[in-house]
């Protein structure tokens, strides 16, 4: 009883770095585009719905142990064309989500050339995920109390300084059910404490009851608080065109001489949570490959290079608000998938009631239905192309195995 405190506050600290990321450093541009000042209690929902979802996740990690992410999950309790789809739009949102983190870098730490440094930290994070570096408890721990600490100085400024008047208002609160969708990929790195890979030690069912509420919770205030910051420097009308919120707020607040620390906190809020996002889309296609679903002499070195094209492809071709929009919208169809499948876990399986699982599938539908246009109609057509292409690559990869089997009795 003694240690729960201390194992709660470190699952914590090691969840941190994964929610820290785009969405605290460059959500709040395109959210503010869509509703305005409607965007701070559009996160209440987006939180609601992160919170049902890591519930999930973490009742149905304890009960498949083995088995790595919402793919693994989603094949053993509803089979195996729900799962290809579950990892398919995974997959989408992954790469989407590495290119909001890295453009995000590029936009605060090399303004000049963003789309050559959003490329280089995608390379650089590969290189150290395959050298071996892992975000421990430790080095997840520093990496907060940095981003927390920087963002705390871009909280006190904005408020420290009456702004100048804006010259209009963006959004309007028709939106606040869809930039609820889309802040909550600020929220999704949950599953770093809810899902640990393989390898990792799981945390205990009482420190999770308690440290996911404490999460999400804690990054809910955080956002909320830098939200009304930038919003009450810069106005909804000029924080939609910031390519760079935080930046320009501090700029807007007399406060430019603690812009090099938001680079710094960028960048190393840019590194922790693309480490996480890429290791999350290389466990989907390592448990597609074992599954038979995609061709087993793939090596891991192959489909970190997959990762790394695809989060690349999306860098290049898709805009920051898109690639934030698209990370949304697939990510809360992949939760919606999740939330499915534990609502059939048994009830010896269960921490948390059904009943989250339910609503966490509501919210996810709702929200991911209620996104941008064009942010949908590409999270559909990846989760269909997807779904066939890995569809037909098992198909093709069992006429082979037949064929090979008929061979010898030929003969």
């Amino acid at each position: 009883m003694t240690h729960k405190p201390r194992e709660i506050v470190a699952t914590v600290a090691l969840g941190l770095p994964a929610v820290l990321g785009a969405g605290v450093f460059a959500g709040f541009a395109p959210a503010a585009g869509l509703a305005g000042w409607w965007v701070l209690p559009a996160l209440a929902i987006s939180a609601l719905a992160a919170l049902c979802s890591a519930f999930s996740t973490a009742d149905q990690s304890r009960a498949y142990p083995d088995v790595g992410g919402g793919y693994g999950y989603v094949r053993a309790q509803l089979g195996v064309w729900p799962a290809r789809m579950t990892a398919s739009v995974h997959l989408l949102g992954r790469c989407a989500m590495a290119a909001a983190v890295a453009s995000m870098f590029g936009a605060y730490v090399v303004p000049d050339q963003p789309v050559i440094g959003a490329l280089v930290l995608v390379a650089g994070t590969a290189l150290l995920g395959a050298a071996g570096f892992r975000f421990g408890t430790g080095v997840s721990a520093l990496a907060s109390l940095v981003v927390l600490g920087v963002l705390a100085l871009v909280i006190a400024s904005s408020f420290s300084i009456e702004p100048v008047p804006s010259a209009g208002e963006a959004g309007t609160v028709n939106e606040l059910v869809g930039v609820a969708g889309l802040m909550f990929m600020a929220f999704a790195g949950f599953e770093r404490i809810t899902a640990p890979g393989r390898g990792e030690r799981p945390h205990s069912v009482s420190a999770l009851k308690f440290a996911i509420p404490v999460l999400i919770g804690l990054s809910f205030v955080v956002y909320l608080a830098v939200g009304a910051g930038v919003l009450r420097q810069l106005g909804s009308a000029r924080l939609a065109l910031s390519p760079a919120p935080l930046r320009d707020a501090l700029t807007a607040a007399d406060a430019a001489a603690l812009v090099p620390l938001v680079q710094i906190a960028a960048a190393v809020a840019g590194v922790a949570a693309l480490h996480f996002v890429l290791s999350s889309a290389h466990r989907t296609l390592t448990g597609l490959v074992e599954d038979g679903d995609l061709p087993s002499r793939l090596k891991p070195s192959a489909l970190t290079l997959a990762v790394v094209v695809g989060s690349a492809l999306a860098i290049v071709f898709m805009p920051m608000a898109t690639a934030l929009g698209v990370a949304a919208c697939a990510t809360l169809f992949y939760y919606a998938f999740t939330n499915a499948s534990a609502r059939v876990l048994l009830q010896n399986d269960r921490t948390w009631p059904m009943r989250t699982a339910c609503l966490g599938l509501g919210l996810s539908v709702l929200l991911a239905m209620s996104m941008p246009i064009p942010a949908m109609l590409i999270s559909l057509a990846g989760l269909g192309a997807g779904t066939g292409l890995i569809g037909s690559t098992a198909a093709l990869r069992g006429k082979r195995a037949a064929s090979r089997q008929r061979t010898p009795q030929a003969r």
